[in-house]
């Protein structure tokens, strides 16, 4: 049925709080565009799935994951209309005021002037400029009038409505048959704004994530704070059809209490009278602050300044008549509050609240200020006893997580409401059941004679009694002392013995440090510090030995910001390894041997040794293939940062069968973007070093790419893979090519539906994977849970297959990647997530950390965090593995 053959009989009403007479409606002759119009057949799509799905296992387990099942029907229609909501100008001294951006709670509060009941419950708004509709809406221009006293700017507004989309859910259908040959991404965004719709209406918005207004009563942190929980969810197509995929995340919020009862919790012991006596503390607990008034009715927020600074009882101004009979007269802020409010004042011997901000703000008594609800504390804020019931509530254990998602999905705030029953959609609200296979974990192979078999449980190995593969040896080392000063001294030649003891067991042959230098923590404080500090190190290593010094052991009495310039120097300008390390860890009485054996980890892989690696070869390859693996990642700058670079880093093994040896490469980029930029130069390089080690280039190739959503799938396979090949390709050498996203920011989790089979907490078992009825319809995608889960619900790996040229079944693609998680170095456990994309982010990081140093020395202007040679590694370093 056509748009114009609804109008009289669906139409939703709009309701104005102004007469009718002053609406300008313009009504649009404009056509619909059609969200078949784009040409996006051109796009490269990623491959489909090989098979109908993996057989490999060593057993079977029933599973319950987090998707609930969407119906909807086919032959409805989503109108999609664009708004544009402005402030209406009635002097030429209101131009400020038109121009200042309204804010999302704002513009919905405006919207739902023109939606009222029912009328609401059949749109969905994004709180910018789409509305999504069950029926078709009247366009034009009408004017909304809000009066005063509540939480938006009184006076008029323009709001402008246009049709722009008319979201065919045929296509959809069409989509999750396999009949459409592309995403109709604009309708599963339509179809998700309409699920999140009513829990944006009834709980807290927090980025992506819904948080209740209510907590539980064991959640109460007894200081002004609390944790909240929130859900997060997405919709996604399925093998069953379209699912809704709920997770649940907490977060500390501050109560909406009065403000005198948040600082008597909030400061323990804390009593009115300590207001000035701690004046700065409170003051910087509650500036920045919204709180609500309860002299007078009223729903504006307003957000604290800080504190008057007279008391309460000296506070003056002068009262103006408003209609103008009578001249100011001055008053005390008591009796106002007393003549105009019908209000004593009981606490007139502290300041009052400065709200608001310049000539309009306002003093008013503390005890009449609430805080507005949904005002997040900062977890960095947080003191540590705070923090770590914060961080279990986060880490539930798989019952409490799976009970706690059930709740959601079936809550009156939760996304299965009236909205999406009004759109047509019906949710199933049980789990969805699959089929799980554990993928048996491969044998190792360590400095012995046979292959060590792991854990059968945890899947876990330990060195006791074993050595390294290739254990490099330490002729020339120096010991960094940095606790000179500090209260509790390192004991240097405990230390030495124990790490030398751990070393020799591993097979490491170590010599006695060269160089012992005892500092403090401040020479961290600068680069030029540092440079002069690690320079003196190696000068005198000069003079004692022959050869470059191999390592310098940093001992530091705390993590420190000057563990960013001491690996910068280390790493670009000096070009010797470091390993760090902390006092108070390090001279523990219990867990020694453990602790140093770590250490040795990291030690050897630095210097380009070989710890362990997976007994045979690696499924679907063998030693002539010469494969390498590549990780890539991008890692941006904070939230709220708008100008720093974004982080490229990309890592690639250089050693063929182990592969276990990695080269890493790293450079600065546009802000944000997320396309590597320089992914082609920075992987033919990484070509070149491997032909520079094995004396042939690779084979093979799988890159393993980390951050990207389903979204930016078609940027990676249109952009970087093809900047890939035009690097890399020359002549007859075209190496085969396949391609897999990493993704570990999705809410999707895996129950076991028996819970008997998952060990001590109640998790999957590594090695499970699952590759049915939740994965995508027809793309090569599956999830792989190849850890041990010892805290909370372990969340699997999604990993997604763009483009395949090495013809991987199911099956040989989850082995091989749920063995390359048995090879991190840093480790004697599988890890995650595979070993590339691991590596790459911390490449990533650490690039992040060379930035800083740019920014925080101004080398050359803010310019130096953008360039290149600020980045590059040193020659001595470039080709190891210096950032385990």
């Amino acid at each position: 049925m056509s748009a114009s053959k609804m109008y009289n009989s669906d139409l939703i009403p709009l309701h104005f709080t102004v007469d009718l007479d002053i609406q300008k409606v313009k009504i649009s002759e404009e056509k619909p565009v059609s969200s078949s119009s784009e040409n996006k057949d051109n796009q490269i799509q990623p491959i489909k799935r090989p098979d109908k799905g993996g057989m490999l296992s060593i057993r079977s387990i029933p599973l319950l994951a987090n998707h609930f099942p969407v119906n909807f029907n086919p032959q409805n229609t989503i109108f999609h209309y664009d708004v544009d909501v402005k402030p209406m100008s009635s002097s030429p001294n209101d131009s400020k005021l038109t121009k200042k951006k309204l804010r999302k709670s704002e513009l919905r509060f405006i919207k739902d002037q023109l939606f009222s009941g029912e009328d609401q419950l059949k749109t969905a708004y994004d709180g910018e400029k789409s509305i999504f509709s069950a029926v078709p809406l009247r366009e034009g221009q009408f004017q909304v009038d809000i009066s005063q006293g509540e939480d938006v700017r009184s006076g008029s507004y323009t709001f402008v409505i246009k049709l722009v989309n008319e979201l065919k859910l045929s296509k959809l259908r069409d989509y999750l048959r396999g009949n459409l040959s592309y995403v109709p991404r604009d309708i599963l965004q339509g179809m998700d704004l309409v699920m999140k719709e009513n829990p944006s209406r009834k709980r807290i918005t927090v980025g992506r994530s819904f948080f209740s207004p209510e907590f539980r009563s064991r959640d109460d942190f007894r200081n002004g704070l609390a944790a909240y929980r929130g859900l997060q969810q997405s919709l996604k197509p399925t093998l069953q059809g379209l699912a809704l995929c709920l997770d649940y995340s907490v977060l500390a919020f501050r109560k909406p209490w009065p403000v005198m009862e948040f600082l008597k919790e909030h400061f323990k012991g804390f009593q009115v009278q300590d207001v000035k006596k701690s004046r700065r503390a409170v003051n910087d607990a509650l500036r920045g602050l919204k709180v609500t008034v309860t002299h007078r009715r009223t729903k504006q927020k307003y957000t604290v300044a800080g504190l008057s600074e007279e008391d309460t009882c000296d506070i003056y101004f002068d009262l103006v008549d408003v209609e103008g009979k009578n001249p100011p007269q001055r008053t005390s802020l008591v009796k106002y509050f007393k003549e105009k409010w019908g209000k004593d004042i009981v606490y007139q011997n502290i300041p009052c609240l400065e709200l608001g901000k310049g000539s309009k703000s306002n003093k008013v008594p503390m005890e009449f200020c609430v805080l507005v609800e949904g005002q997040r504390y900062p977890k960095e804020n947080l003191d540590r006893n705070t923090a770590v019931l914060l961080k279990n509530i986060s880490l539930a254990d798989p019952g409490d997580r799976r009970d706690t998602i059930n709740e959601m999905v079936r809550s009156d705030d939760g996304p299965c409401g009236d909205v999406a029953r009004n759109f047509g959609f019906q949710v199933d609200r049980n789990m969805t059941k699959v089929s799980g296979r554990v993928i048996g974990s491969p044998d190792l192979k360590l400095g012995a004679p046979r292959p060590v078999k792991v854990d059968a449980v945890k899947c876990q190995w330990n060195l006791l009694g074993k050595s390294f593969v290739d254990a490099k040896p330490i002729e020339r080392w120096a010991l960094l002392d940095l606790t000179g000063g500090d209260r509790y001294k390192l004991q240097e030649h405990t230390f030495i013995s124990n790490l030398i003891g751990r070393c020799r067991s591993l097979g490491n042959r170590i010599e006695e440090p060269v160089v012992y230098r005892l500092a403090r923590m401040s020479d961290l404080s600068s680069v030029n510090r540092v440079e002069k500090l690690l320079k003196g190190i190696m000068e005198e290593s000069n003079k004692i030995s022959e050869g470059k010094l191999q390592l310098i052991v940093c001992v530091m009495t705390k993590k420190d910001p000057g563990y960013k310039n001491l690996k910068w120097v280390s790493e670009t300008k000096l070009g010797v390894v470091t390993q760090c390390c902390l006092s108070g860890s390090a001279s523990k009485p219990q867990g020694q041997d453990q602790y140093f054996a770590n250490l040795c980890l990291k030690i050897n892989a630095k210097l380009g040794g070989n710890n362990f690696e997976v007994a045979g070869k690696f499924t679907h390859f063998d030693a002539r293939d010469h494969v390498m693996f590549i990780g890539a990642d991008v890692n941006h700058p904070a939230p709220m940062n708008s100008s720093c670079p974004s982080i490229a880093a990309v890592v690639a093994t250089v050693n063929w069968p182990a592969a276990n040896k990695y080269a890493a490469r790293v450079s600065p980029q546009k802000h944000r973007c997320e396309k590597i930029e320089n992914f082609g130069a920075m992987c033919l390089d990484l070509v070149n070093t491997y032909a520079k080690f094995n004396k042939v280039k690779p084979k093979r190739i799988v890159v393993f790419r980390d951050g990207v959503s389903e979204g930016q799938f078609e940027m990676v396979l249109s952009q970087e893979l093809l900047d890939l090949k035009n690097s890399i390709y020359d002549g007859d050498y075209q190496p085969s090519i396949t391609l897999v996203v990493a993704q570990k920011r999705h809410q999707t989790r895996l129950f076991i539906d028996n819970g008997n089979s998952g060990g001590r907490i109640g998790n999957v078992p590594p090695g499970t994977v699952v590759d049915t009825r939740i994965v995508h319809p027809f793309d090569f995608d599956f999830y792989l849970c190849s850890h041990y889960g010892a805290l909370g619900t372990s969340k699997p790996t999604h990993y997604y297959v763009l483009w395949d040229e090495n013809s991987f079944t199911s099956d040989q693609l989850q082995k091989l990647i749920n063995d390359m998680c048995y090879t991190f170095v840093r480790c004697t456990k599988p890890v995650s997530l595979v070993p590339p994309v691991y590596y790459a982010d911390l490449v990533a990081y650490r690039g992040r950390m060379f930035q800083e140093v740019a920014m925080e020395n101004q080398y050359d202007s803010s310019n130096a965090a953008f360039d290149q040679s600020f980045y590059s590694l040193h020659p001595d370093l470039e080709n190891f593995m210096f950032f385990v």
